[in-house]
């Protein structure tokens, strides 16, 4: 059977659905910008968890975490279960941020930060990390969709053909529905790839003679990568903390993702999103590290780790009809993270730097024409170049896995900030400015250079420079009391009704 073709037959199906879904999507879609990129916070708690489980894990798991296994191990799987474990951060921050957001009308991560430190400064340099530091990880999720493609296709679909797929398609859904769109092609998307990659695995599991056999297999065949280090050394301790600890903060330091905690419409639905993500991150890591180490088994030498699951996908004993569903539902998860990422950007630029720094005044309606008209195309094209770069190159550092944890080591600048926003009164405005500068500083120039001082990664270097430096600003410095004491009064109040527990 011709795969290529029934890849492209795939890939224009999902196109005409997609097309369809944010047309009809754009039919319920009002006039503000609340409603372009926030949905008009009227997601219910099985959509808001499928465009959260869609969102954070895109290209990344299926890609990117199966080809971390198949080159670094079963360290892989502590890993990605570091990110679940800060998922237990959300039973803190989701109440708060869905709370403040519905009483202050905070339609990005940035704003809330500018209204709570009563700086704009604060909210426009939080921005600013963001469109730094998310370009590579929405240029990882079109090197994944271009992984994906061209493994699958067997070379008849070129990376970059499938990278320049992402980026149109990407481009065209974000702007014309907005959030809308995007959650609900999520909600069907994210289901079609968690059920189709479980009867996947099923398949080769079976294949290679049931669980009891597989595990035989590996402990025989690979088992050097069973240990942590293994057997060529990854995962050292500095290796293992530089990749996992911006996961552990990844909810609520990536503004893509904790803008979502300002769309359930309710308390309940809050609440389902929370338990249904859980289940679904823990089942679908599980997922992506044994299909990595079945490619182990079964396609061993790649030169490219990152072609693990494309290779997999490749054997002759998968039904081509089963490959095709899961090469769409990947395509359509890591299409769904740049649309939000698109969107938390252009939300960002006009929300936080075209009013907070430019034009104070400016109207809702210029603020979203320019989010739309200039800010998605704008970064959806640094994005693909980014993309087509890293595509071309090899090694650990040029990976989907450790690219996305890179991205998110400069985000992490932000989480001192976060935590006194909610928890801290004495956190002042200096203190959350110097500290994401300074920190965004080292670990740019660590990054850039490859510096790793005392074998330190630069994530965890920042990190350290920026929380000291938090607090000790924050303590020379004046803190907008008024502001603090109504903010925490406010949550304090609500917090203890009850129905948030």
């Amino acid at each position: 059977m011709n795969t290529s073709f029934w890849a492209w037959f795939g890939i224009a199906i999902y196109i005409i659905i997609g097309i369809g879904i944010a047309i009809l999507a754009r039919r319920r879609m009002g006039a503000g910008i609340s409603d372009f990129f926030l949905a008009n916070r009227t997601l219910g708690g099985f959509v808001s968890c499928m465009t959260y489980s869609a969102t954070t894990y895109s290209a990344f798991m299926m890609i990117g975490l199966a080809g971390l296994t198949y080159a670094t191990g079963v360290g892989a799987l502590g890993f990605e279960l570091t990110y679940l474990c800060g998922i237990f951060m959300l039973v803190f921050f989701l109440p708060r941020f869905w709370l403040v957001g519905r009483k202050y009308g905070y339609v990005s991560p940035a704003e809330l930060l500018t209204d709570r430190y009563q700086s704009r400064a604060v909210g426009a340099t939080a921005a600013i990390l963001a469109l730094v530091f998310l370009v590579p990880y929405g240029a990882v999720q079109m090197m994944g969709v271009g992984y994906l493609m061209n493994g699958i296709s067997g070379g008849a679909i070129p990376i970059f053909a499938g990278i320049l797929i992402a980026f149109a398609c990407a481009l065209a859904w974000s702007r014309i529905a907005g959030m809308r769109s995007v959650a609900w092609t999520d909600a069907f998307q994210a289901l079609v790839m968690i059920i189709i990659s479980a009867v996947i695995l099923g398949v080769v599991v079976h294949y290679l003679g049931g669980f009891g056999s597989f595990f035989d297999k590996l402990e025989s065949t690979v088992s050097g990568q069973l240990t942590v280090p293994t057997s060529r050394g990854a995962w050292s301790i500095n290796m293992f903390i530089g990749l996992a600890l911006p996961w552990l903060f990844f909810c609520i330091s990536n503004p893509q993702v904790s803008q979502r905690l300002f769309v359930p419409k309710s308390v309940t639905a809050m609440k389902q999103m929370l338990g249904g993500f859980f289940i679904f991150g823990l089942v679908y890591t599980l997922i992506a590290v044994l299909w990595g180490f079945s490619a182990v088994l079964l396609v061993p030498g790649l030169e490219k780790a990152d072609m693990a699951t494309p290779a997999l996908l490749s054997q002759p004993f998968i039904p081509v009809a089963l490959v095709i569903i899961v090469m769409v539902g990947i395509t359509a998860a890591a299409i769904s993270t740049i649309d939000s990422i698109l969107l938390t950007l252009s939300s960002m630029w006009a929300r936080d730097i075209h009013r907070g720094l430019i034009n104070p005044e400016v109207s809702e309606a210029r603020q979203l024409r320019i989010g739309q008209n200039w800010v998605i195309p704008i970064m959806a094209v640094i994005a693909l170049i980014f993309a087509w770069w890293a595509a071309g190159k090899s090694g650990l550092s040029f990976m989907i896995a450790p690219l996305s944890s890179a991205a998110s080591a400069g985000l992490l600048m932000a989480v001192p900030a976060i935590f006194g926003a909610f928890f801290w009164k004495g956190g002042t405005a200096a203190g959350a400015l110097v500290s994401m500068i300074a920190g965004a500083i080292v670990v740019l120039v660590f990054q850039v250079t490859g510096l790793k001082p005392l074998g330190i990664w630069p994530g965890v270097w920042g990190a350290i420079v920026c929380t000291v430096l938090f607090f000790i600003i924050s303590l020379v410095t004046k803190p907008p009391k008024e502001k603090a004491e109504e903010f925490m009064g406010y949550l304090k109040e609500k917090l203890t009704e009850g129905k948030f527990i």
